[in-house]
């Protein structure tokens, strides 16, 4: 009988999404899409849809942090994606047990707004996540709001500042960045800029015609850490998933 080879496994540390559209049943699927197995520890149960919050629970902090034992206790993921993290004490712990258990390839979106403009992290949190969960991270994929917070700098409204924006978070965190331009006013293209041990890249794409998509952050970070399960090197992976959300979105519209 021939053998296949095992799909590697990736790790999203997110709240779930009662609706489906984000968080880890959208990071789950797309992981599937991808040909990558997925794992999941869950920080937050959300009651929410496309357009508002009706309620948050967010889980103990031990029970985030055994989530991730639990699944490093029987295979070790080749990829990490963090989403909601909820509050201060699960960020702490999420990253001490990433770091105890010395994991790669870990791509944090910090989530500090919801689409449709729900407050999901705190100033703590903001800041544990500076100094404890970015630093640990190979990429951090901040849109322009959240790119904004974690410099303390003012909004970001055009391509120009989007590299100042990038270059200063790698320098900061000494990491890749990927800052995303999907809030970009609509007379400018529709780009990403990556920044990689200095050098800035942007990816382009048209845009798609519709309203704010709800996941599409959690899914642009999904895909690049599949695509870093998968074995592809960092800017290659950044590419290709861009390339799957925008197809994927363009299919929606």
């Amino acid at each position: 009988m021939k053998s296949t080879k095992p799909q590697p496994l990736a790790l999203t540390i997110a709240g779930s999404d009662s609706s489906g559209g984000a968080g880890v049943q959208a990071d789950l699927r797309t992981f599937w899409d991808l040909g990558v197995r997925g794992a999941s520890a869950i920080t937050a149960l959300t009651c929410q849809n496309a357009g508002e919050i009706l309620g948050i629970q967010v889980a103990n902090e031990v029970i985030a942090g055994l989530q991730i034992e639990a699944v490093c206790d029987e295979a070790r993921p080749r990829a990490v994606k963090t989403g909601m993290m909820a509050n201060s004490p699960v960020i702490a712990v999420v990253a001490h047990v990433l770091a105890r258990c010395r994991l790669r390839n870990i791509v944090v979106d910090p989530v500090i707004m919801s689409s449709s403009g729900h407050r999901l992290l705190s100033e703590r949190g903001v800041e544990t996540m500076r100094e404890e969960l970015l630093p640990i991270a190979t990429l951090i994929t901040p849109n322009l709001d959240e790119a904004s917070v974690l410099l303390g700098e003012e909004p970001i409204h055009n391509i120009r500042q989007m590299h100042l924006a990038a270059g200063m978070l790698a320098s900061s965190f000494d990491t890749a960045v990927l800052v995303k331009g999907g809030h970009l006013p609509s007379h400018e293209p529709a780009v990403d800029v990556l920044c990689v041990n200095r050098r800035l890249y942007e990816l382009r794409s048209a845009r798609v015609p519709s309203r704010k998509i709800h996941g599409s952050g959690c899914i642009y970070s999904a895909a690049i850490a599949a695509w870093l399960a998968r074995g592809e090197p960092l800017v290659e992976a950044v590419r290709k998933a861009k390339t799957y959300v925008t197809a994927r979105f363009r299919n929606r519209a």
